[in-house]
């Protein structure tokens, strides 16, 4: 090989390296790029690598800053939290007079008048007379009762003075499990205005009450509620209230011992909106009213009597002159639905009821000596 053959080849090479180089640098730059683009995106959402991310409708939030909402919606909320305290008058018995209880629960202040709402069962055994609230602030306010649902477990209270906030309730029925929610009230009667959070478990729950009717729609969650929290609000981010803290279900597995925990359940916002602007307004809550005593049967009971149904309610009694009286309905009658609504095992006689208002005219089907019958009904108002 000549020397200018040699040469060539070597200037060859050379071209080649160079093309390689510079391609390689490109693919490489380009990649280091695109890394570069997402460190970018990536530390617009979190200041350090360790920090958790949370991505919403692509939209990226991290937890310092959820952390700063839920301190930001707390300040915002508390001062409208209360703590509910009345008064169980002891008994007289023969052997001797028990001494008087403190009860104490929680609730929230909802208008600019004094109107607070709370849970039923927070008041329900107290005197009337004995009724104040605490304020986040440690005023202390006598507070009158100015009606009470028993059904959905809600009260409504009413102080004099100017209160220092007021909470707004937001729209309860598009909740979704997962949603972040803060519990705030005074478990014991003694951590006032407590802070627990947590999430939305599920929305729709029903609960037995053992009163013969269930509490429907209510919302499970996993922010923990104690004795005394009863009544105190459950909070979205955007410090609305979607939820009245109401009870706590604890228990265990019989096949696992294993204990239940995280089971919470509030009312939805909606429900209490509805009752306690009525209550507001018109100084009680009506409900629809029939006139007729009834016993809920089951499956167990209808096949122990053999009875035509495995569901309903079975009429222990008719008031005189109710809307029941003059529709026909007979004492050991059947109802196994009122109006669209069928008696289940999911849905009670009360439940069922409660479907409609005062004033509506509903169809009632019944069972009479093994025949399925019928009547139409105009429901009267009552309160319970």
């Amino acid at each position: 090989m000549s020397t200018a053959q040699r040469i060539g080849i070597v200037l060859l090479l050379v071209v080649v390296a160079g093309l390689s180089g510079f391609l390689g640098a490109y693919i490489g730059g380009a990649v280091i790029l695109k890394a570069s683009e997402t460190n970018m995106i990536t530390a617009t959402a979190t200041s350090t690598t360790e920090e958790a991310q949370v991505v919403n409708k692509n939209i990226i939030v991290t937890t310092s800053e959820i952390d700063t909402i839920i301190t930001q919606v707390v300040e915002q909320i508390e001062p409208a939290v209360v703590t509910v305290i009345g008064t169980i008058p002891g008994t007289q018995s023969v052997f001797g007079r028990t001494a008087d209880a403190q009860v104490s629960g929680s609730g929230f202040i909802v208008s600019d008048e004094g109107y607070i709402i709370t849970n039923n069962h927070v008041i329900t055994d107290a005197d009337a007379n004995s009724l104040y609230v605490v304020l986040s602030d440690g005023t202390e306010l006598t507070a009158q009762l100015v009606s009470r649902d028993i059904y959905a477990d809600l009260a409504v209270l009413k102080v004099e003075g100017s209160m220092p906030a007021v909470a707004s309730l937001g729209d309860s029925e598009d909740l979704k499990p997962g949603e972040t929610v803060i519990a705030i009230g005074s478990p014991l009667g003694t951590f006032r205005n407590s802070v627990t959070v947590g999430v939305i478990s599920a929305t729709g729950r029903t609960l037995d009450t053992g009163e013969g009717y269930n509490m429907e729609n209510l919302i499970q969650t996993d922010a923990a509620i104690n004795s005394g929290n009863s009544g105190g609000p459950l909070v979205n981010l955007a410090g609305e209230v979607i939820g009245v803290n109401t009870l706590v279900v604890r228990g265990s597995n019989s096949y696992s011992n294993t204990i239940a925990e995280g089971l919470g359940f509030a009312i939805p916002s909606d429900t209490v909106e509805l009752i306690s602007n009525q209550i507001i307004r018109q100084g009680y809550f009506a409900r629809p009213y029939l006139g007729v005593g009834v016993q809920n049967v089951n499956s167990s009971i209808a096949k122990r009597y053999n009875l035509p149904v495995d569901w309903g309610g079975y009429v222990t009694e008719v008031a005189t002159g109710s809307p029941a009286a003059k529709a026909g309905l007979h004492v050991q009658d059947i109802i196994t639905r009122i109006g669209d609504i069928d008696i289940t095992e999911k849905t009670t006689y009360l439940n069922a009821l409660f479907a409609y208002q005062a004033g509506d005219e509903v169809v009632i089907e019944f069972y009479r000596n093994n025949q399925k019958m019928s009547a139409s009904v105009v429901l009267a108002e009552a309160t319970y």
